[in-house]
């Protein structure tokens, strides 16, 4: 139960969604007419009246009223309903900034999930100062953004959105006057306005470059000022806690880095063309940044040297170019930074082909890389701190030259992706050119590592200008060629990873090496690997045998002498996602803990650092969920300071596009990697009987889901009916084809399309199935003894506790009563009463299980934030469910008038911003 006071301080979100509601009321009513509003209305209460009461006669009702709707009002309804959610997004992020700050002015004791708290928790623990700095020296966070193929919202929208969410902001903060109050309203009213006129739906489908413009808007949004920000306020809290870290700037260890323009698994719009054009969208990002503070900087930076001393160094700089006035000429700090304007406007001229920004008064030399960018803010920066303006060494010169530090010219670092097979095919075309006889794809394994460890001790190359290659061939040359030359721009951090999806076996690595070998960017005489190369283990089996393969790798000494030219870090990435999909939820997370276990043994017996890439999506059925559990659920060892995740559709969204929260989910991923490393438990696995009750959990489960997913006859046919996938897979969300293959086989699926439309049925399938039934038996089979200790799991063990609670949080949002709506939708009704009742009674069993083993009453009884959440968005989150399951009918009957596809469209939108995290 929520206390009185927990109420209270829920008064102004409250407040805040009835205002917007207003207002979005007020505006449909002005722009669709009286009758539009009325009907939105009389929808909108009688589905809080069912959701409310439970009463019955409500829920008839309002099917009743949805089913009727004509295609206008339908479009008219879905997009009353699915505004109201953004708005109330919004209302709700800004609650959570307005009670951070409020416990922040009140002094309140640092709450989890910050750097206050992490620090607070390592001196309780004892950890001394030189850990601490050993920390910030050695570690590596970096959020990966990623294009995601159910992405939904367009920028204008995020716009839009942001708008909104400042005039909220300064309601807040500020105590107007009545006619500032009256601004404020009129301004909120003009911006709701503008979204309600702003298209939801794209009219093409997205291009890769559309999607690498989409993923940048997060930088002027949100990273290229609060990641500055949040280092510099890190160095001040431990600079505060100890005069040791006095005036200590940490090194760069939180960095972004972008799957998007690089990844070509599966999408063959990922051309080399597209990752130059990418990095140079990035980089144009960059200068326009730094060209604008610069020009800040120097408009305030007016000190004269008949006032105060300055460096040498400093008066040299601002010799580089002409005075521009007589009244300016002993502000040598400005004409200091007019000088750094000149020359980085000709590096973004020089770098770019065009000019970015505003041109400067005279021409200057370009920078041959951002570190002597760097080193001419540093002279600024010695010479204000020692002659006595060290005041002004903060704020906006702190920030930029963290910026630069960070960012560089190039932004983010892009990964590049490929599946095995394609390095498999390239190599293999290559070697039959190149030594004729050799047939590569007829070779086991150990012949082919042998083979490709000959190619790697000889610097020859196996491609030749003067041949002719297949078209994949020559795509896959010139993506690494593409490399080579970004490098030699923007330096070896634009491009740092190459990634190989599907990873199996040692040749895989292998064949990768060879390529880059090609290109130079492996140097075997000189030892020297430019790129880490990344395997991605991905299915259940692949998983199982990670271990095992890079124990084969990390013994071969060609590749430990590569290695060490990469600081004997090797990265492995672990996909969530689809190891999900092959095996189901439970077994899926079981195995990812296993095989970080297994590979933390494997890399401490080398001697090499283990940095884990967690290929998470949005979804909890992709291996999402909130971020500090997760990195805190980590066995032992496996986070060595260092780690990389994906942060993929509606989540990017939520929590990067408003700065403030931004900020906070940033801190949230080193406040985590800092525990995790430093006060984690330094054994790698729990209790043996731990281990040994998750080993049969997740046979029971995997036996579960595979039963239904793959050996049910007739199930494909049950998906592509029941939910939204065939609808899905003509969206214009983004460049990626919904499946590898032109197929409906679950197999050929991609992960992502295939847990969204589970979360639009409002199923969640992919979040729970399988645990209900693999506790029923486990029970049976142990008895009361077995239920507790699956109780004292949950309560002493962090990894059961997370799964759990991501557990928690999807059945919440699951609805069993509107998923049978969509089992509706399957023509043959032998096979929907076969499978259905079968996932209705999982679903039963599971949340029963839930409850019993964590000790809840109810669903997010241990979650009342999210339980709040839900409870006051799912009155207006069902009826769209409703029109959706009407409305793929009509499609579905030969109904194809465009505003039937559009209203399905809108609907998938609106289902998506409600649920949040639902790709």
């Amino acid at each position: 139960m929520s206390t009185s006071n927990e109420q209270d301080k829920d008064i102004p979100l409250r407040e805040d969604i009835r205002l917007l509601g207003r207002i979005l009321g007020d505006t449909v009513r002005q722009q669709e007419g009286d009758a539009v509003f009325n009907l939105v209305e009389k929808i909108r209460q009688t589905s809080i009246r069912f959701h409310r009461d439970a009463d019955a006669s409500a829920r008839a009702e309002l099917e009743s009223m949805l089913d009727a709707l004509s295609r206008e009002d339908t479009n008219h309804v879905v997009r009353a309903f699915s505004y109201f959610y953004q708005l109330a997004n919004i209302a709700e992020d800004q609650h959570h900034i307005r009670r951070s700050r409020a416990h922040l002015v009140a002094g309140s004791s640092a709450r989890e999930g910050t750097l206050e708290h992490a620090l607070q928790l390592a001196d309780e623990a004892g950890v001394s100062n030189d850990k601490i700095r050993q920390f910030f020296n050695d570690a590596l966070v970096s959020p990966v953004l990623t294009a995601h193929p159910t992405e939904v919202q367009r920028k204008s929208i995020l716009n839009c959105q942001l708008r909104i969410a400042q005039l909220l902001d300064a309601r807040d903060r500020i105590q107007m006057t009545p006619e500032e109050l009256a601004e404020n309203d009129e301004n909120l009213r003009r911006a709701v306005l503008v979204l309600w006129e702003t298209r939801m739906l794209r009219p093409v489908k997205l291009s890769v470059i559309d999607e690498v413009a989409n993923g940048l808007s997060y930088y002027d949004y949100t990273f290229l000022r609060e990641l500055p920000r949040m280092y510099g306020r890190i160095e001040d809290i431990l600079g505060q806690r100890d005069d040791g870290f006095k005036n200590v700037e940490l090194a760069n260890f939180m960095r972004m880095g972008s799957w998007i323009g690089g990844d070509r698994d599966g999408n063959p719009f990922v051309t080399a063309d597209v990752l130059r054009q990418g990095l140079r969208m990035q980089s144009q990002v960059a200068f326009s940044f730094y060209l604008d503070e610069i020009n800040r900087l120097a408009s305030g930076m007016s000190l004269s040297s008949m006032l105060v001393k300055m460096s040498d160094e400093v008066k040299a700089l601002a010799e580089c170019g002409p005075t521009s006035s007589a009244h300016t000429e002993d502000e040598y700090y400005r004409r200091a930074l007019r000088c750094i304007y000149a020359r980085v406007y000709a590096t973004a001229e020089n770098l770019l082909g065009q000019p970015v920004g505003r041109e400067p008064f005279f021409a200057a030399e370009p920078y041959a890389s951002a570190k002597e960018f760097l080193a001419d803010l540093e002279i600024i920066h010695r010479s204000l701190a020692t002659h006595g303006s060290g005041s002004l060494t903060r704020g906006r010169l702190r920030q930029l030259r963290r910026a630069v530090r960070v960012f560089g010219f190039h932004l983010a670092s892009i990964d590049v992706r490929q599946n095995s097979a394609v390095h498999e095919r390239t190599v293999a075309e290559l070697l039959a050119q190149a030594r004729p006889g050799v047939e590569y794809l007829r070779l086991d394994e150990e012949a082919r590592v042998q083979l490709l460890l000959e190619e790697l001790a000889t610097p020859r190359p196996l491609s030749s200008q003067y041949l002719a290659y297949s078209e994949e061939t020559e795509g896959e040359l010139a993506i690494f060629r593409a490399i080579a030359d970004v490098h030699r721009l923007y330096g070896p951090s634009c491009v740092p990873n190459a990634i190989i999806s599907m990873t199996t076996g040692v040749s895989d690595m292998l064949e990768l090496a060879v390529l880059l070998k090609e290109v130079g960017l492996l140097r075997p005489h000189e030892r020297q690997l430019d790129v880490n190369i990344i395997p991605l283990f991905e299915t259940i089996g692949d998983l199982q045998d990670s271990a095992r393969v890079m124990n084969r790798l990390l013994s071969i000494p060609q590749y430990s002498q590569l290695l060490a030219s990469r600081n004997a870090t090797q990265e492995v990435m672990l996909g969530y996602s689809d190891s999900n999909k092959d095996g189901g939820f439970l077994t899926s997370g079981w195995e990812l803990y296993k095989a970080e276990i297994q590979l933390v043994d494997v890399f401490r017996q080398h001697g090499v650092r283990l940095r884990l890439f967690h290929g998470r999506g949005g979804s909890v059925g992709r291996g999402g969920g909130p971020s500090y559990q997760a990195i805190l659920a980590q066995p032992g060892g496996a986070v060595q300071a260092q780690i990389r995740l994906t942060e993929q559709g509606e989540v990017i969204a939520s929590k990067y596009s408003n700065p403030d929260v931004g900020r906070r989910n940033l801190e949230v991923l080193a406040a985590a990697t800092f525990e995790a490393t430093l006060l984690a438990h330094p054994e790698a696995a729990p209790r043996a009987e731990y281990l040994a009750a998750m080993d049969e959990l997740s046979d029971l489960a995997f036996k579960a889901y595979r039963g239904l997913v793959y050996e049910t006859e007739g199930f494909e046919k049950y998906f592509w009916e029941s939910t939204v996938i065939a609808e899905i897979a003509h969206l214009n969300i983004g460049s990626r084809p919904a499946s590898r293959k032109k197929s409906t086989a679950i197999e050929d699926l991609r992960a992502i399309p295939w847990v969204f439309s589970w979360a639009q049925c409002r199923l969640m399938l992919p979040g729970w199935f399988g645990f209900g039934s693999a506790v029923t038996q486990y029970v049976e089979k142990h008895g009361q003894k077995g239920l507790e200790l699956l109780q004292s799991m949950h309560k002493e063990w962090s990894f059961f506790a997370s799964l759990l609670s991501n557990m928690d949080m999807v059945l919440a949002k699951s609805d069993i009563g509107i998923a049978s709506r969509y089992a509706q939708l399957v023509k043959d009704a032998a096979l929907r009463d076969a499978i259905f009742p079968r996932i209705k009674q999982e679903w039963e069993t599971t949340i029963q299980w839930l409850l019993d083993i964590s000790g809840q009453k109810e669903l997010l009884d241990a979650n009342p934030l999210l339980k709040r959440s839900m409870r006051n968005r799912f009155p207006y989150l069902n009826p769209i469910n409703h029109v959706q399951v009407e409305l793929l009918h009509r499609f579905r009957e030969g109904n194809e008038d465009d505003r039937v596809r559009r209203g399905i469209h809108l609907s998938i939108n609106g289902v998506a911003a409600g649920l949040r995290n639902s790709g």
